[in-house]
């Protein structure tokens, strides 16, 4: 069974971590700096409009976003957690037809994924359009974001890509292993819930600096 810190400090460190265990692989500690990571992640047209999003002129704030309140952020991402952690909790819809049977795990997994990219990727934007609506600082900002979404969007999909992969292979290691004894599904589909769940932290800490943003600078 997988093992790992229920509320991670840093979220993409600890799904790395679970996908390391489930290939039997080493923790990957040793990693460049962000910022050299960056480097190579980023094409030049990425830098362009990164650029362009920092050198953007002023942006007047509306009214009626000064006065919108704070609360509704707040709850709003609630919210999103809330009903992707239950959806994660409820596991598989269908019933696997032999103890080799991936095929139900495999479409929970994927279903949950695509869950999370729909709901957290609107909830970013809202956020987003609640920062412009708050100050021109934090208008730039919130394209800052925009920008950093789009461009680091295919090095996501290549690490998430590994989990439906990775659980695979850790569900035919615990079947192979356990010979008679039934047990190891158990365990297995709680370590499939601690990786999607890490996931769900991972994908969801843009939309957490965000609010946490929003929160820090409210309308005077």
């Amino acid at each position: 069974m997988l093992h790992g810190s229920p509320s991670p400090g840093f979220a993409g460190s600890e799904l790395t971590r679970l996908l390391a265990r489930l290939a039997d692989g080493p923790p990957a500690d040793a990693r460049p700096v962000l910022a050299e990571r960056l480097a190579h992640w980023l094409s030049w047209t990425d830098t362009i409009s990164l650029s362009s999003a920092l050198d953007a002129g002023p942006a007047a704030a509306s009214a009626s976003g000064r006065s919108r309140g704070m609360g509704h952020e707040e709850a709003d991402f609630q919210r999103v957690r809330a009903a992707l952690e239950a959806s994660i909790a409820a596991g598989p819809r269908e019933s696997a037809s032999s103890s080799t049977d991936f095929g139900p795990c495999q479409r929970h997994c994927l279903a949950q994924q695509q869950a999370m990219s729909d709901a957290i990727g609107a909830l970013r934007q809202r956020l987003r359009d609640a920062l412009s609506r708050r100050s021109a600082a934090l208008a730039r900002l919130a394209a800052i974001d925009a920008v950093m979404d789009q461009a680091l969007a295919a090095q996501e999909r290549g690490l998430l890509g590994l989990v439906s992969l990775r659980l695979q292979a850790h569900f035919e290691r615990l079947q192979r292993a356990a010979g008679d004894d039934t047990r190891w599904q158990d365990a297995f589909h709680q370590d499939m819930h601690r990786v999607l769940r890490a996931e769900l932290a991972h994908r969801l800490l843009p939309a957490q600096g965000l609010l946490d943003t929003l929160l820090t600078h409210r309308p005077t």
